[in-house]
């Protein structure tokens, strides 16, 4: 009986074994929800869909260069998750991250699109012990940022064959080379400024390279919360997945960059939340930028 057990086990595949859905080199496209995924697909030829734990990938052509589109999902749980089965699955050379986003620092304004430079897991770490009115960490923790309230920022680091020993960064770079083509791209672009029900914005959106973008698992509507992320991360935006993507890349070693549109002012504006205001011209103003970034890839 222990034989035909073995033999039995031996017809398995290895654990952690993935099978390439499709072996030709690709950029892999991420968006977090439909209206973001509507806008990414513009453009895209030769459409071939793969289903995989619940999630469609699309693969095809666009601006003639091969890729992979899906959703991440929101949340950066769900972010990590799709993009580590992505680069399971499909051989990807790159990933960029195309969506909207709240924005922290107050000299952007909504419709502005940034490409960070770097961006971090800001809502990572501990809820604070409360004593004699203030907040305080257990002692052998240490943390290098403000905190705001009991929420105290705390990287609990990152394994990879990068390192022999856990590396405790904070920030995930962009890829460099990628950043500069989309700097050479954003010199020649125009965005929209009205959305298809002809809402406008006061001012003509902008792009903005480099810089900081922090994420978490909160949508943010809290003009507290706002100032706080800027001021101890000096972060232009905040979303809810781009860091995580931006960590699940750094350790496979893939290039990653993202495009992030301002559809609200995360608690910053006077009135209600922009979002659903501007959503869509967020949306299309980011993958804009994004289309016209991969059409430049070599």
């Amino acid at each position: 009986m222990r034989l035909i057990a073995v033999l039995a086990l031996s017809a398995l595949p290895c654990i952690g074994q993935a099978e390439l859905l499709d072996d030709t080199p690709r950029i892999a496209l991420m968006s977090a929800f439909p209206p973001e995924w509507i806008a990414l697909q513009e453009g895209l030829t030769d459409p071939t869909e793969h289903k995989l734990n619940g999630v469609t990938f699309i693969t095809g052509q666009l601006a003639d260069k091969p890729v992979v589109i899906f959703l991440s999902g929101v949340s950066m749980v769900n972010a990590a998750m799709t993009t580590q089965l992505a680069l399971n699955h499909f051989d990807i050379q790159a990933i960029a991250f195309s969506g909207i986003a709240g924005g922290v620092d107050p000299n952007l304004s909504i419709g502005d699109v940034v490409v960070p430079a770097q961006w971090g897991k800001y809502l990572e770490g501990v809820m604070a012990r409360e004593t004699d009115d203030t907040f305080s960490i257990p002692p052998w923790m240490r943390t290098d940022y403000a905190g705001f309230g009991m929420i105290t920022t705390v990287p609990f680091g990152i394994t990879t064959a990068q390192s022999e020993e856990l590396d405790r960064r904070f920030w995930f770079d962009t890829d460099p080379e990628l950043l500069a083509i989309a700097t050479g791209v954003a010199a020649d672009m125009t965005l929209a400024d009205c959305n298809t029900d002809n809402a406008c914005l006061s001012d003509p959106p902008e792009i903005i390279l480099g810089g900081n973008g922090v994420s978490g698992s909160f949508f943010v509507d809290n003009a507290d919360l706002r100032e706080w992320a800027y001021a101890s991360f000096d972060a232009q935006v905040l979303d809810m997945e781009s860091a995580a993507v931006a960590h699940v890349a750094y350790a496979n070693e893939v290039p990653f960059i993202a495009f992030r549109s301002l559809s609200d002012l995360a608690g910053g504006g006077d009135g209600a939340n922009e979002m659903n205001t501007f959503m869509s011209l967020a949306a299309s103003n980011a993958a804009s930028v994004m289309r016209a970034f991969v059409a430049a890839l070599d």
